[in-house]
């Protein structure tokens, strides 16, 4: 009997001196690294015995929508946010996060989390294709070495007007000098993300999976568009918000997922306040 009450305390005793789990995680997705912040409810319920949080990560398959086994330790906090870096982009990874009280105990772990690492790029010069043909066309990525890993050098090309494996080129219009978005690429297919404007490119978070045409579409300021990028049996998504419009050229901000077929898109916005990204995995 005494020892099934000392077990009974010791139970009792775990659940008195571990800390609350953090009750919410997210995240947002940047260029080879993942911004995770979470709930402060562990501080914030008992702040005299806090010590840190510990930041764990491992692989994500995507398509069975689980996390990976094999969990890592990526580092320690005090903050309620981490920046997991030297990521490789386009690799879906799980999250978790613990906090450990000073007297060492650690508490359940929060919801877990999965993100995809990818890359972006802001204020990017277009012209339009009567203006400066070779610089008057966009390529979101083009694979050259055909490793199927997207490098800095292959990402976010300005290329000729006059090629044929673009995405797209700028037109302008003779009658008023409005910029058309022109998909080139016979895989290339784009749409409107909204019918209004949109306050950062951050407000794309995921692909639309329908309402993509061959069709040209004006540019306009502060309006987001998305892409469908189908090369033979790959599918890739690209996006892009445009900031400025002249008659000459059009400035915009744009993001890719390598990841094949993931619809991800959302990028950090250099704001103290981001959106977040990616989505809590529901385990079997």
């Amino acid at each position: 009997m005494g020892g099934a009450s000392s077990k009974l305390f010791a139970f009792g005793a775990l659940r008195t001196l571990r800390l609350e789990r953090p009750s919410s995680l997210s995240s947002v997705s940047l260029n080879r690294a993942i911004h995770l912040t979470w709930s402060d409810n562990a501080f914030t319920s008992a702040p005299s015995r806090f010590s840190a949080y510990r930041v764990y990560t491992t692989s994500y398959d995507l398509d069975a929508g689980v996390c990976g086994t094999q969990w890592l330790l990526d580092g320690t906090t005090v903050a309620p946010e981490f920046l997991v870096a030297a990521l490789a982009n386009g690799a879906p990874r799980c999250f978790g996060i613990s906090a450990v009280s000073r007297e060492g105990w650690e508490s359940l772990w929060s919801p877990l989390w999965q993100d995809t690492p990818r890359p972006d790029a802001r204020n990017v010069l277009v012209f339009a294709y009567d203006e400066n043909a070779l610089l008057s066309g966009f390529r979101f990525w083009d694979d050259v070495n055909s490793d199927g890993t997207a490098q800095a050098t292959e990402l976010g090309l300005i290329q000729d007007g006059n090629r044929t494996d673009i995405d797209f080129w700028v037109y302008r219009d003779p009658s008023d000098s409005s910029l058309w978005i022109r998909p080139e690429f016979s895989g290339t297919r784009v749409r409107l993300y909204s019918n209004q404007a949109i306050t950062d490119l951050t407000s794309i978070d995921f692909a639309p999976a329908t309402g993509y045409s061959t069709n040209m579409i004006e540019a306009v300021p502060g309006f987001g568009y998305v892409f469908e990028i189908v090369d033979g049996s790959v599918l890739h998504y690209g996006a892009l918000r445009v900031t400025h419009v002249g008659r000459d050229y059009l400035i915009f901000e744009w993001s890719f997922q390598s990841d094949i077929g993931n619809p991800e898109l959302l990028r950090h916005g250099n704001l103290p306040t981001v959106t977040a990204s990616g989505f809590e995995v529901r385990q079997p």
